[in-house]
Formats: C-alpha cells, sequence, structure tokens
C-alpha cells in the first residue's frame, strides 16, 4: 500500500502541473492582434508529432506505479524527480510565454515590430517553451506511461521538435541575419549543442 500511495501522489501531482501548463496558454493576457509579416507553414509537421509524443505518454499507463523494483527512498527519489521536473518545466514555460509577450504564438510565423528576444529564459535556451513541454512529458511518463512507451514518446516527440525548431529558425535567419546567428552561435537550440 505505501508503493502505491507515493505512486498516486506522484501522478495527481504531475497531472495538476498539465493544469498549469494549459493555464500559462489559455489565461494568458492577450496583446491587440498584430499584422503578421512572415508564416511557416512546415512546422505544422513538427506540432504535430510533438502532439504524438504528448498523446503515446497518455496513452499507455502502466499496471503498476513504479516500473522497477526499488526501495522505498528509490521510488520516493522517482516521485520527487517526475514532480520537480513538471513543476520546473511548468516554471520554464510561464517565464518564456512572459518574456514572449505579443510575440509569442503556438505557429511559427513573424509580426509587424518583431523583435528577437535573447534574455529571461532565451538566454540559456534558444527554445525553452519546447524544453518545457519535453520536461513535463518526460514527468508524465515517469509518473504514468510505460517505459516503452515513453521510449517511443521522446523520440517521436524530438523528431517532431527538431522539425518544428529547424523551419523557425530559418524564418528568424531570414529576419534577423546575423544577429540570430550571433544569438545561435553562443545559445544552444535546445539540450543539444547543434540541434
Amino acid at each position: 500500500m505505501r508503493t502505491d500511495m507515493i505512486g498516486v501522489v506522484t501522478l495527481i501531482l504531475v497531472f495538476l502541473a498539465w493544469f498549469i501548463f494549459g493555464a500559462i496558454f489559455l489565461l494568458r493576457k492577450r496583446p491587440p492582434k498584430a499584422e503578421e509579416s512572415k508564416r511557416v507553414a512546415a512546422a505544422k509537421w513538427g506540432i504535430t508529432l510533438q502532439g504524438a509524443g504528448f498523446a503515446l505518454v497518455g496513452s499507455f499507463h502502466r499496471a503498476y506505479w513504479w516500473p522497477f523494483a526499488l526501495s522505498r527512498l528509490g521510488e520516493l527519489a522517482l516521485a520527487a524527480a517526475a514532480v520537480v521536473l513538471a513543476y520546473a518545466s511548468c516554471f520554464f514555460c510561464l517565464r518564456a510565454v512572459q518574456t514572449l509577450g505579443k510575440q509569442w504564438t503556438y505557429e511559427a510565423r513573424v509580426i509587424a515590430g518583431h523583435e528577437l528576444i535573447t534574455q529571461g529564459p532565451y538566454a540559456l535556451v534558444r527554445n525553452p517553451i519546447y524544453l518545457g513541454m519535453f520536461g513535463l512529458m518526460v514527468a508524465t511518463g515517469l509518473a504514468y506511461t510505460t517505459w516503452w512507451a515513453l521510449l517511443v514518446a521522446v523520440i517521436i516527440f524530438l523528431i517532431g521538435n527538431r522539425i518544428r525548431i529547424r523551419s523557425e529558425e530559418k524564418l528568424l535567419r531570414e529576419t534577423f541575419g546575423a544577429q540570430f546567428d550571433e544569438y545561435a552561435s553562443r545559445v544552444p537550440a535546445f539540450f543539444l549543442r547543434h540541434l
């Protein structure tokens, strides 16, 4: 019963993080409609694959709360890692959306007066929202999903992520030129240096 309780509490806390994640985007202050100057349609394939990774993680729950025979201390450590990762990922997304302000959108586009954002979470990684999404997906996998579903979800998400980042950064490179190149040379795209 002890093990189940650790799993139940972890699962509840991770699912609450999903509500926070949704609220970040749904309850944000909406800026006035800005005139769009450029859009990249190819990024939609990346969005679709990222979504497929999320769906996979949510579709295959394991029969037991913890996939391995761990000691109680090991179970608590895994539970704590999942919860901390979930909330840190939400916080990272929140700070990134706040930093972007009126420029945030789920599609790859440039609006009139668009600025290259390089401060806040964007000083650490060029795509902090995607990193936060990835962290939340992995946290969910640690708390809920079978190991094989999490592995496949990670692969699918990272393929979609690569497509999305490349198409968006092509647009940013066309818009900002050398300024974007300098930024990209010192800040990694995701968590890998040359994604």
